[in-house]
Parts: structure tokens; C-alpha cells; sequence
């Protein structure tokens, strides 16, 4: 996701103020004029002098925010995997073995992070293209649905073996496999690539409404509450707080919509590699057996912990990922 830092010039003083634009995720080249009100009520004018990311700071901010919210969120995300297969180690090993399996998701942390704000940031300027929209102030739901199913899309493709390794390494109680590249090694010497992306169809499925869900409901509860704070004080820009709030909800919301799809996911990427069963590896299948077993409660099993997971972790992502970008930022304005 490309994004953008603000730097406002206030005209009466000529003081440079380094902020970020509140999302980090608009797009244009062009100097916005704002108006504010200040402490004495004297409307004041502000040059906005919008400094487009560079695909390194967007590497680095995004791999930095990325590899807090694994550190935070990987023991919940054990128990979660341990619960939707039904191991019996769910709730029996020590703390360490929490975060079994950590060092898949935490080497591509950086690489996963940069691809969603690239592709993010690519599709918003097609879309700023295509509808000629260069109103950075605008909130463009529609956009953040179609832009965020985008990323999900590209990220897939990396998530998929990703989670498949490390859901592997989740379920094992014992010594059967040493860790990532020995899991890697085992799937393609009997597999092969085709191995690797056992899941596909259900991450797919998973990934791309689920972006496109979590963008939308971060922006609008973003903007619900930087609007209303700007009611009680005018010159309000931006709230850390607001950033944490609403990235807790948007990932806890979305993680509630999309859950059968991950219970589904997780069952098919761990079943026997060797099985072509459909009940083992087609969607359908796979959530006609669950039920017809368990119930339909059973699509829903984890989900508690899913989102006790999905507030720190989501909350977590924005406010780090914007205040590296400001570092940054500023770190290259002083050279």
C-alpha cells in the first residue's frame, strides 16, 4: 500500500508540522490547501504538501507493524488451529509450545505486509485513474472494498503455503517434524509445488471478502470517530487511538464474518497430504462433513479466541505501521 505522509506549513509562522494524512492510504501529487481553527479561534490556512511512500519506507513500516502483531498474536493463533482440529495439546503444553511454528509467519512478516499496502496502494491509483478521483478528504467505501479484495487476492498467494507449514507445525505433538524447511523439504520431494498450495480454493475464498470487508469497516470507523472528535475540537487531525479502535473492529468484525472459512481452511491443510478425499480437500465436502459430524456449531469452534486474538493484533498493525512511516518521513526530510 503506497501511502502518503502530510506536511503542514502553517502559513503565520512558517513552523513545519510532520503528521500523517489519518489513513495513510490516499493518493495525489498536488499541494491541498486546509483550513483550521486555532487555540485563539483565528482561522488559519495550511498548505498540505502531500510526500508520496516510497516502496522501501512501505517495506519497512509494513514489515515492522507486521512483525508485532505475529509476536502478538501467534499464541492465540495456536490455540485457535489446536481447537478447530480438535488436538488434544490445545490446552496441555507449556507456553513455549505457543508459539510453535512462529518463525514461518514472522520471516514473511515484512514480505507479506509490503505486498498488501503495494497492492493496495497500486489499485487505489488505477482506481484514482479510471474515476478521475483526487479528493483526499473523500471517504470512497466502494474504493476500500475493491482495492482491499485486491490485496487479499495477491496476498493469497503468499499466505496460502505459509499457513499451510506453519498449521502443520501447530498440530504436531512430538518430533515429526523439526521445523519450517524441513515441512518444506517433506511436501516437495512427495508433492511437489502443487503440495505447497493445498488450501488454495478455501484461502482464496477467505482472503478476498475479508480484505475488502476490513479496509471498508476501517475507514468508516475511522472516519466515524476523527469526525467525531473534530466536533468537540476543530483542529483535530489525527488519534492514534482512533487508528488502534478502529483497526481492533475492523479485523474482529471481519475475522466474525469470514471464520467457517478458516475452520475449513485449516482442515483441509491439515488432513493426510496423500488424501483426495473430497471429504479431506473440496470445500464442500469438507464443511458438509463437519457438520453432518459435529454440527454447524462446529464452523464456529475457536472463534472465541479468534477474536479475543484479532483486537490486539489488528489494533496493533496501524498505529505502527503510520508512526514508522512518520520516523521515516521525517528521517528524510532532516537529510
Amino acid at each position: 500500500m503506497d501511502s502518503i505522509v502530510a506536511t503542514n506549513l502553517d502559513t503565520t509562522s512558517l513552523t513545519p508540522i510532520h503528521a500523517t494524512n489519518g489513513d495513510g492510504r490516499k493518493h495525489s501529487n498536488n499541494n491541498q490547501p486546509q483550513v483550521n481553527v486555532n487555540s485563539n479561534n483565528v482561522i488559519q490556512e495550511e498548505v498540505v504538501e502531500v510526500v508520496e511512500v516510497t516502496a522501501f519506507q512501505d517495506f519497512i513500516a509494513g514489515g515492522i507493524a507486521g512483525t508485532a502483531s505475529v509476536v502478538v498474536g501467534h499464541p492465540f493463533d495456536t490455540i485457535k488451529v489446536r481447537l478447530q482440529t480438535s488436538s488434544s495439546v490445545a490446552f496441555t503444553s507449556n507456553l513455549s509450545s505457543l508459539y510453535r511454528g512462529m518463525a514461518a509467519p514472522l520471516s514473511t512478516a515484512a514480505v507479506v505486509n509490503a505486498l498488501i499496502f503495494s497492492s493496495f496502494g497500486y489499485s487505489s491509483r488505477l482506481w484514482d485513474k479510471a474515476f478521475e478521483s483526487n479528493n483526499m478528504n473523500s471517504l470512497d467505501l466502494q474504493k476500500s472494498f475493491v482495492c482491499g479484495s485486491f490485496a487479499g487476492l495477491v496476498q493469497a498467494v503468499v499466505i496460502c503455503p505459509m499457513e499451510h507449514i506453519k498449521c502443520r507445525l501447530q498440530v504436531t505433538n512430538g518430533p515429526s517434524y523439526s521445523g519450517p524447511t524441513h515441512v518444506v523439504s517433506e511436501i516437495l520431494a512427495n508433492h511437489g509445488i502443487r503440495g505447497l498450495f493445498r488450501g488454495w480454493c478455501s484461502t482464496l475464498w477467505r482472503e478476498v471478502p475479508a480484505f475488502g470487508m476490513y479496509f471498508v469497516t476501517y475507514d468508516y470507523v475511522k472516519d466515524s470517530i476523527n469526525s467525531k472528535l473534530r466536533s468537540y475540537d476543530p483542529t483535530h487531525s489525527h488519534s492514534w487511538m482512533a487508528s488502534a479502535i478502529s483497526g481492533g473492529i475492523s479485523g474482529s468484525l471481519t475475522w466474525a464474518m469470514i471464520y467457517p472459512f478458516d475452520i475449513i481452511k485449516t482442515k483441509i491443510q491439515t488432513a493426510p497430504l496423500h488424501s483426495t478425499k473430497p471429504s479431506q480437500s473440496k470445500i464442500w465436502y469438507v464443511a458438509k462433513d463437519i457438520v453432518t459430524k459435529h454440527g454447524w456449531r462446529h464452523l464456529f469452534r475457536g472463534l472465541g479466541i479468534t477474536l479475543v486474538r484479532a483486537f490486539p493484533v489488528n489494533g496493533i498493525i496501524f498505529p505502527v505501521y503510520e508512526f514508522t512511516l512518520m520516523q521515516l518521513n521525517q528521517l528524510d526530510v532532516a537529510k
